[in-house]
């Protein structure tokens, strides 16, 4: 059956969207707001994170515990995130609790009070939560390689900002910050599973229709075009594994090659039946965990590789991976994988739509960056043309090794660092 989207826009440019799931009873909803960690200037670096923590802290008419037990007490949950190009504040519900749904979520988004007691508590939260990121090698790693893929550019700072932002940063800010933020043109609602669309725009007109919309959609600073540069990042660290990253710029969110890139990172890492996984661990035991996804961005992209790996075997480790991506330039899939890499990118994508809450993701994320929802119709048909000489040719253009950026945590020091850097620039 064929999923149809729908979608509405109030008359101050708050946007609406909906998909009906049937068979469901609950519902998601989910309150996107245009702008994250790459609106940000580097004074400000964390901000767009600080709001998201403060906006469940208490409103003009709710504290912080009345907020909770609003969902939690229908038994419902709820929960936020905030990404490199929007933040969204989600909730999951019985369909029949639709109401208070958009109530609670739109008193945060609209009306949080940002109080300086709240905002002095959340900042040493927060402050804790940067500390835990750096005490864990195999997620610390990605900051420093996002260092390298993009330097001196708002995605290549860290989401939750550093310890100096965060302290410095004052109530003004987040209010003003807000403001120039949170208003109708960057609002999208977006919801699924059981739910009338007609129903979703009421109640989100009876909250946001009498908000101020006029003032223009925000911008962030564009990824500029750079010269391949190989570039490395070591950080010494006692750990008993060595955990690296390794980036490669690639396409932007809706490049028209988009699908060949997605079955390419199937192949190279995306599962336990990919190249990577089955030669660096099961095949060689240089890992325990080891793969590859996709960033994608408005303009710009990366395919990032990531392991943790025997830290004597590190450069061995690096040369193995290397000679995968060399095979992928040079050979044509066999047919039998290449079928394989297709069943698992669409059979993962039509799981995960079955679930309302990563059904609205789809949709938000879509609507919020692209200004459309795709639907999974569109990327079955995409995905089925794609041939095995388009997804060399994406091989072919990305893994070059004059654009590689290495990041490695652990105790390698002088030579074993000369030995992996000599492995990636032969």
């Amino acid at each position: 059956m064929k999923t149809v989207y729908r979608r509405h826009r109030l008359p101050n440019d708050v946007t609406i969207a909906s998909v009906q799931l049937p068979g469901m009873k609950s519902v998601s909803l989910g309150i996107w707001v245009k702008v994250g960690g790459r609106y940000e200037k580097k004074k400000l670096a964390g901000i767009s994170h600080f709001l998201e923590h403060l906006l469940f802290k208490g409103t003009e008419k709710r504290s912080c515990t009345d907020l909770k037990q609003a969902i939690e007490g229908i038994g419902g949950s709820f929960n936020a995130f905030t990404g490199e190009e929007f933040t969204c504040y989600l909730v999951k519900v019985v369909g029949k609790h639709l109401s208070v749904a958009v109530d609670i979520l739109s008193d945060m988004v609209l009306h949080a009070t940002l109080s300086k007691e709240e905002i002095e508590k959340e900042r040493m939260v927060i402050l804790e939560e940067i500390k835990m990121e750096e005490d864990i090698p195999m997620h610390y790693v990605h900051e420093l390689l996002n260092r390298l893929l993009w330097p001196n550019h708002p995605l290549g700072m860290e989401l939750a900002g550093t310890p100096k932002t965060i302290r410095s940063m004052r109530r003004e800010d987040l209010l003003a910050y807000r403001d120039a933020y949170y208003h109708p043109k960057n609002i999208f609602v977006v919801a699924g599973g059981a739910i009338g669309h007609g129903d979703l725009v009421r109640e989100v007109r009876k909250h946001f229709a009498k908000v101020s919309g006029n003032r223009p959609t925000s911008s962030f600073q564009r990824v500029k075009p750079r010269s391949p540069r190989l570039a490395t990042h070591f950080a010494f660290k006692e750990t008993a594994q060595s955990h690296l990253a390794m980036g490669l710029p690639a396409l932007r969110r809706n490049h028209p090659h988009q699908h060949a890139l997605g079955l390419l990172n199937v192949v190279l890492g995306a599962n336990m039946s990919s190249r990577l996984f089955q030669e660096v661990r099961e095949n060689r035991g240089l890992a325990y965990e080891i793969g590859s996804h996709l960033r994608r961005y408005h303009d710009a992209g990366a395919l990032v590789i990531d392991a943790g790996v025997d830290s004597k075997k590190a450069d061995q480790s690096v040369k193995v991976i290397l000679g995968e991506l060399e095979k992928l330039k040079k050979e044509l899939i066999d047919l039998e994988e290449f079928h394989r890499a297709k069943e698992y990118y669409t059979g993962q994508l039509l799981l995960a739509l079955e679930d309302t809450t990563d059904h609205m993701l789809w949709m938000g994320e879509s609507l919020v960056s692209l200004n459309r929802m795709t639907t999974p119709q569109e990327v079955l048909q995409r995905v089925s043309k794609t041939t095995v000489e388009e997804v060399r040719n994406m091989a072919r253009a990305i893994f070059q090794n004059r654009s590689l950026k290495l990041a490695l945590i652990g105790p390698q020091k002088g030579r074993d660092r000369k030995k992996v850097k000599e492995v990636i620039q032969r």
